[in-house]
């Protein structure tokens, strides 16, 4: 019976972890996407100066 239950508690452990780690992607992506951002109008800027 004890089998049964410590089955349950990592089935349900690794469905958190599973949604922490998608929580975690998903933030490290937007982060990611706004720093190409950033990037690009930073280049954009310099390139305008120097023309």
């Amino acid at each position: 019976m004890a089998d049964k239950n410590s089955s349950r508690k990592k089935a349900k452990s690794e469905a958190s972890r599973e949604e922490r780690l998608k929580a975690a992607l998903k933030a490290n992506l937007g982060r990611r996407k706004a720093q190409a951002k950033a990037r690009s109008e930073n280049d954009t800027k310099t390139d305008e100066n120097e023309g």
